[in-house]
């Protein structure tokens, strides 16, 4: 079957489309035809050789940590009844990036009628996550909601969820295309986080305050200056890392303002709460109160490619490969 295999840790030059043979499922498995496979950020970091020591690929490896699809065949100990079905799944860090998949029955979610698998797939990941979130925060409507990245997967998702809940939101994001995308899914204010000065115009529209609840996506030096824009006695969670690693907090100066901080540790959800979290975006999505954005499709043997526009800071939304 097609699939691509990282030859060699590097840049997007070693996603490689190759024939490997088809996995078959074992006991308390199932195969599934993939349809799509999401990507997310940290898989072009395993790529380049990154994260050695949290994630255990070496190559040669097919890449891909979630597909969307349909079940094919279904292992010892699984109900038939899931032949034919559509579901996302998590392929526990690998095995995506191909034609068919062997997943564990455990860690996939059938999409309800209403929604279409690409929706569905590109919720996967950061819907779960979002809404864990969105649970641990409990925004009160009138807050300010400061999301950084929000123009990525997750941070479209956050935007919707926070206005829906009466936050006022500041979307902050590279380039007028995502402000402007922001802007139509929410964000009372929108900011360039490119220009001097952006956490400056944040202090500004929350009246010298600060915003009440930072969702910080994009860490580094970013998540630093909107550590700096967040209220006395706020919350601030470090979820994300693109811009150079995890927002790195003086404790003590969070103790001196009182900001609840949370790290990438408290959206670590054991699995049954995960799985709750997934059907409940689902959920959402079928009723039209969250919707993803799909800012860009590869075929397959374009990975590389989908890859380089990842890297580049360049995609909104969620990017898919279609198979």
């Amino acid at each position: 079957m097609r699939a691509i295999q990282v030859s060699r840790f590097g840049g997007p030059e070693v996603l490689e489309p190759c024939e490997v043979p088809e996995p078959k499922p074992g006991a308390d498995e199932v195969l599934i035809d993939v349809a799509f496979a999401d990507i997310i950020f940290v898989e072009t970091q395993i790529r380049s050789g990154w994260g050695r020591e949290f994630f255990k690929m070496e190559p040669p490896y097919v890449p891909g940590f979630g597909v969307g699809g349909t079940v094919r065949a279904v292992g010892q100990g699984v109900d038939p009844g899931w032949v034919g079905r559509r579901v996302i799944a998590n392929t526990e860090q690998h095995g995506g990036y191909a034609e068919r998949a062997v997943v564990s029955v455990r860690k996939m979610v059938a999409v309800p009628d209403g929604l279409e698998l690409r929706d569905a797939t590109a919720l996967r990941s950061d819907g779960p996550t979002a809404l864990g979130l969105m649970e641990k925060a409990a925004i009160r409507p009138g807050q300010w909601v400061l999301v950084t990245a929000a123009a990525g997967g997750m941070g479209v998702l956050l935007v919707q969820l926070s206005h829906a809940a009466g936050a006022r939101v500041i979307g902050a994001a590279r380039g007028e295309r995502k402000l402007e995308l922001l802007r139509q899914l929410g964000a009372a204010v929108v900011v360039d986080y490119s220009q001097p000065g952006w956490a400056q115009r944040v202090l500004e529209a929350t009246d010298g305050r600060g915003a009440d609840v930072v969702f910080d996506g994009a860490g580094g030096e970013l998540g630093q200056a909107a550590f700096g824009a967040t209220a006395q006695g706020g919350q601030f969670s470090a979820h994300g890392a693109p811009a150079g690693g995890f927002t790195q907090i003086d404790t003590a100066e969070a103790e001196r303002r009182h900001i609840a901080v949370r790290g990438i540790q408290q959206v670590q959800f054991p699995l049954p709460e995960r799985q709750r979290l997934t059907e409940q975006t689902l959920a959402l999505a079928v009723a039209g109160k969250l919707r993803p954005v799909i800012g860009q499709t590869f075929p397959l043997e374009k990975a590389g490619d989908a890859h380089a526009a990842l890297t580049s800071r360049g995609v909104t939304g969620r990017t898919l490969l279609l198979l």
